[in-house]
């Protein structure tokens, strides 16, 4: 078993540009400094080579490494976070300090700091010089100090590398950010323990889920028909329901406000929420059907999907029931879940956003599927839990890479914390903090260990996240909840409730995988 605080010992060497100024001293020094920048998100030979040859040319080692917000470089970058690159760095003999550069060049830096030396990769003098290694000589030459380019042949690229074969840090990168926020595993714990008896209400779609498990027959001879045999069939209570359910298996006191058909899954769905506890406020209405989703399997494949649905707007009167129903209920939370299948649209949510009770946290989530919602009609939220692709159909960008995308939304969102789901990537969390806050965005990666269904992963994550949000008021351990049900979700068949005793093992399976117990 290791300790996990063994990491850590390094950071000691982990310095503010001040804390290093005081070590090195004034120039001229005795003692030669010599400094390298970089993003080093993986350090690879390349690295190990260019920085052995710069402590040989100086006494003491300082390496910058570019802060996590200036990294736009490549999608989902950097793969590793600051705090991670920093220590990686620091556990090598040859490196004396590191310090997290938060400007977007090191200019500021080299002027502070006033290292003797600055080596440069000699990718960079390659024919003429690139003029942001001008700006950094000309910094260098105003006092008197000297650059200095790594000689070598290979160049290695860390996009490449993470590319090919991205390693699996998970673990690492949740260790770094529990222990900046001063969280333990036993933090996570207690929160999972302190989601019961929370008051939710939520708002939305019931959508029925249908498998249809058929085998193949065959083709008819005159027509290009598929024939296929009824095998059995299964029905899920889906949609926002889903998200109730989670909500409710978590240990939350549920109440779910939604629009049904007059029809026979109607009083199925209406038995199955009751099975789980759920108090249920259905609104009736005979112009249109419960919606369902019915999917044609065979041998595992989807040959075909019939839905049967009304997506109109719900009328006016059904409108003013739910309003009634949102401002008349106590909640210490209200989730709005929208699949726009009639009940959120342009006309109906300013006024179910108006009737929220005034101190209840407000979550949302808005599907961009065979539908399409978007997530900033719900703005001034307190957490919104949107997927990449809902995040560039609301903003209209196809092109920014993740972050810049995630912060563009977060500012537009005017929301208070953004988890941006990023699929078997895991999420991106962006909070209201300063710009300058080193943790204004963190990331965590997918806690999956065997994939079988992602179905409902972020009905899972919106449950738990909400949950934790209003027990904790921590982001931090809102989203690792919050991950930590999505990755159970994955790992079974179907869109099944995630329990508070599924998140307690999943929890300590983690810790055992972080102590390599």
């Amino acid at each position: 078993m290791m300790d996990p605080a063994a990491m850590f010992q390094y950071e000691r060497k982990v310095k503010t540009v001040e804390e290093l100024c005081k070590l090195i001293g004034p120039r001229p020094r005795a003692r030669k400094v010599i400094m390298c920048h970089g993003v080093f998100d993986i350090v690879h030979p390349g690295h190990v080579r260019h920085l052995i040859y710069a402590k040989s040319k100086g006494d003491v080692l300082v390496v910058s490494v570019t802060a996590d917000e200036h990294i736009a470089k490549g999608n989902v970058r950097p793969y590793v976070p600051e705090t991670l690159r920093a220590i990686n760095l620091a556990a090598f003999e040859m490196v004396d300090y590191v310090i997290i550069d938060r400007d977007p060049t090191p200019l500021a830096n080299l002027r502070q700091i006033q290292p003797d030396y600055y080596a440069k990769g000699y990718e960079y003098v390659a024919g003429s010089l690139h003029p942001k290694t001008q700006e950094e000589l000309r910094v260098l030459e105003s006092y008197g100090g000297e650059v200095l380019f790594t000689p070598g042949d290979i160049v290695y690229s860390s996009s490449r590398l993470i590319d090919q074969s991205p390693p699996d840090i998970a673990s690492d990168k949740l260790l770094v950010l529990m222990k900046g926020e001063g969280l333990t595993f036993d933090d996570l714990r207690d929160a999972a323990v302190k989601l019961s008896g929370i008051r939710v209400h939520v708002v939305g779609d019931t959508i029925v889920d249908s498998y249809t498990q058929c085998s193949m027959i065959g083709g008819v001879a005159k027509t290009p028909t598929m024939s296929v045999r009824f095998e059995s069939k299964q029905d899920f209570t889906g949609g926002a329901a889903v998200v109730a359910k989670h909500l409710r298996a978590a240990g939350g006191d549920v109440v779910f406000s939604t629009v049904l058909g007059d029809d026979a899954l109607k009083d199925q769905v209406l038995e199955d929420l009751a099975a789980h506890g759920i108090r249920c406020l259905p609104i009736v209405d005979p112009t249109r059907p419960t919606t369902s989703k019915n999917a044609i399997v065979v041998a595992g494949y989807r040959l075909l999907k019939i839905d049967t649905l009304d997506n109109r707007s719900v009328s006016e009167k059904v409108l003013r029931q739910l309003t009634l129903q949102v401002s008349g209920t106590a909640a210490d939370a209200v989730v709005y879940s929208d699949f726009r299948h009639g009940i959120f649209d342009r006309h109906t949510i300013p006024d179910l956003v108006a009737a929220i009770p005034r101190n209840a946290f407000r979550a949302a989530d808005s599907q961009v599927a065979s539908r399409w919602g978007n997530i900033l009609e719900f703005k001034g939220f307190d957490l919104i839990t949107p997927n990449e692709r809902e995040a560039r159909f609301a903003l209209g960008d196809q092109d920014s890479v993740v972050r810049p995308l995630g912060v563009e939304l977060f500012t537009r969102a005017r929301c208070k914390t953004l988890m941006l789901k990023l699929g078997d990537r895991g999420m991106i969390t962006f909070r209201d903090r300063p710009p300058a806050d080193a943790r204004s965005f963190f990331s965590l990666d997918s806690f999956v260990e065997r994939a079988v269904d992602p179905v409902g992963a972020g009905d899972a994550l919106l449950a738990y996240a909400t949950l934790a949000m209003v027990a904790t008021g921590n982001e931090v351990v809102a989203a690792i909840l919050g991950s930590v049900a999505a990755g159970i979700e994955c790992e079974v068949d179907g869109n099944v409730p995630v329990t508070q005793a599924d998140v307690l093992d999943k929890i300590r399976r983690m810790e055992r995988c972080v102590r390599y117990s």
